[in-house]
């Protein structure tokens, strides 16, 4: 077992943390997420390179609530870690510029500072704002057989580091969350912050389930209309191949209609126009811009 205090000078990191991202509390989500999914880019990576020989699988980041246990947990298949890099990345890196973001914090109003925490690697330790303790489990796709690793915290510079079995690759990083942030245990609450951060990312997303009408094959009713069947499926709430990916010569004008509706769904007109961009120089730009 090893435990150790977290590389800060600063007692009161923790506080600091909560203070200034206070008005923006919600954005713990979409920077765990963001984690996962970078974790599961550089699982990729390593695939196509040839320095990860192993089955890739099912690579479906998941977010599950526990309303009675007070988890919010996210689960990933990626990269993962060793007790090393869990050192490493958890223990030092995220603190390297603690004393100058608290010097920065002091310095400049909430509205100044909204942009630090990219800044400074503090996007994990985001998940304190809501959270009273939070554990991370991870195993790394370099060490199969080997156990995985177990890091936990609860909001001091303290921490505890145990060895732990853990069959598959990949970090689950599990929130038990505070009496005063109740409202992340909420579903609507969570899937409302996926729509609003987590549309659009590469990596599917799951959360949840939810019943779908699927065809039964080779089954027809009186009127030769195909059976169906009600089934639940994995609710995949993002769209990991969005329209403006395409080649606008391979998009119909009811496609752009559609990802118009989805993006506003309250508007139930038809945009008057629309603008395929994609510029490659002297930057690269890709996007669609509707006139409504």
């Amino acid at each position: 077992m090893q435990t150790g205090n977290i590389g800060v000078k600063t007692e009161n990191i923790f506080p600091v943390i909560k203070k200034f991202l206070y008005s923006d509390q919600e954005i713990f989500l979409r920077e765990i997420i963001s984690n996962a999914v970078d974790a599961t880019q550089k699982l990729k990576a390593l695939a196509a390179s040839g320095e990860f020989k192993g089955e890739l699988g099912d690579l479906t980041i998941k977010v599950e609530v526990d309303k009675k246990k007070k988890t919010l947990t996210v689960r990933d298949r990626g990269i993962g870690m060793n007790a090393e890099e869990v050192d490493k990345y958890i223990n030092q890196i995220a603190f390297s510029g603690a004393e100058e973001f608290i010097a920065k914090f002091k310095t400049q109003s909430e509205a100044e500072a909204a942009n630090i925490i990219g800044h400074f690697g503090l996007g994990f330790y985001s998940a304190f704002m809501v959270s009273s303790k939070v554990s991370l489990i991870s195993k790394s796709c370099k060490e199969e057989g080997a156990n995985g690793v177990i890091w936990e915290c609860d909001g001091s510079p303290e921490y505890t580091m145990n060895e732990i079995p853990k069959g598959d690759r990949g970090t689950d990083v599990i929130l038990y969350i505070a009496d005063d942030a109740q409202e992340f245990l909420e579903e609507g609450r969570i899937r409302e912050l996926l729509n609003k951060y987590c549309k659009f990312l590469p990596i599917p997303i799951q959360f949840g389930t939810r019943k779908v009408q699927e065809e039964i094959e080779g089954e027809t009713d009186k009127d030769g209309k195909p059976k169906t069947k009600e089934v639940e499926k994995p609710w995949i709430i993002n769209d990991v191949a969005p329209l403006w990916k395409k080649a606008p010569a391979d998009i119909k004008d009811e496609e752009y209609n559609d990802f118009y509706h989805t993006l506003y769904p309250m508007n139930f007109g038809e945009p008057l126009f629309h603008i395929h961009l994609n510029v490659d120089y002297p930057f690269n730009l890709t996007g669609i811009l509707y006139f409504p």
